[in-house]
């Protein structure tokens, strides 16, 4: 008898374990993935259903649904080093059709590209190879985030509205009210994936931005503003789908003019002075973070260079559709 116990414990029990297991993890489908194996589709499903086993399986689909497909839209960024900085640029050049810089040009007589004085510092930056998401957040994405959480949707009474369902379509980019939002969002992806997932720093959002750091004044596949074409057009006052224009040469959408995106750094207007050259990530305290980009109210002559700073409370007032953020993954090989 005592014999039969321990066989029961040793080999019956953790047997039926598996199958149940096995059983729970095809529950979800699996979704084909561009990038990912089977298994990990299958090890994230796995998670998924270790770690929310009460939600519904319809929901448990959809986040397995969200987890992969933010994978497959990261896009691999070779690293490198560059200038990071306002390099500037010719003021008599066409923004539709900006020269080859430095244009014939010495770089000394040219003009500030942007406003402001706390990028002016041109400085060495080198970079590992990273990840960078080719969308920004989605609303829908981000709502999954709160509703896997248990958290109440933001902005409840407002969505009800019918004047105000502009505002809250599932292919716009997230508006998040805080910095800390946007980072819990990255890591909560990171948890679920098994990927070192992140926001990602201001420095590897300008590398990004500029094609690998090449001399590009806005963050387009040309580098000049075609309105309508690679930008929306200066009229435009809403947000809109996060796959909108062309992207740039990287394949990364919209890094200017539809949402600013969060970094994740602390912003110092001196920082540029003393950043260190290899993969800097920022002042290790501050009162302020670091968006980049411009958002679709914004002038973008005025705001949506590749150089652009903007100094933020983490903590903002509202959730505004002009404020949201991308993705990175902090790891130096490729799937």
């Amino acid at each position: 008898m005592h014999k039969d116990i321990l066989v029961i414990r040793k080999f019956i029990l953790p047997l039926c374990t598996l199958l149940l297991a096995g059983c729970q993890a095809q529950s979800i489908p699996l979704p084909k993935s561009q990038k990912l194996s089977p298994d990990k589709v299958a090890q994230i499903a796995a998670t998924i259903e270790q770690k929310y086993p009460k939600l519904s399986t319809e929901l448990r689909s959809k986040l397995l649904n969200t987890v992969v497909q933010s994978l497959d839209n990261m896009v691999f960024v070779e690293g490198g080093e560059f200038q990071m900085g306002d390099f500037g640029w010719p003021h008599v050049d066409d923004p539709s059709n900006l020269c080859d810089w430095p244009c014939g040009v010495d770089p000394k007589r040219m003009g500030p590209i942007s406003m402001g004085t706390d990028n002016k510092f041109v400085h060495l930056v080198k970079l590992r190879n990273y990840h960078l998401s080719k969308f920004q957040t989605t609303l829908g994405d981000f709502d999954l985030f709160f509703i896997a959480q248990g958290k109440p949707l933001f902005d409840k009474k407002l969505r009800q509205r019918e004047d105000l369902q502009f505002r809250y379509q599932p292919n716009l980019p997230a508006p998040t009210r805080s910095w800390q939002e946007a980072k819990d969002y990255c890591g909560w992806l990171g948890k679920l994936s098994g990927y070192p997932v992140d926001l990602p720093t201001e420095a590897q959002w300008e590398y990004a931005a500029r094609n690998r750091g090449q001399f590009f004044a806005f963050p387009t596949d040309n580098g000049s503003l075609n309105y309508d074409r690679n930008f929306p057009k200066p009229d435009e006052t809403r947000t809109f789908p996060v796959d909108s224009f062309i992207p740039n040469k990287l394949g990364i959408y919209n890094l200017s003019g539809n949402a600013t995106d969060w970094v994740n750094d602390w912003y110092d207007k001196d920082y540029y002075r003393h950043s260190p050259v290899e993969n800097p990530q920022g002042p290790s305290t501050g009162n302020e973070r670091v968006w980049r980009g411009t958002n679709v109210l914004e002038d973008p002559l005025l705001s949506a260079s590749t150089v652009r700073r903007w100094s933020a409370e983490p903590l903002q007032n509202d959730y505004y559709p002009g404020v949201s953020f991308r993705c990175a993954i902090q790891s130096e090989k490729p799937f």
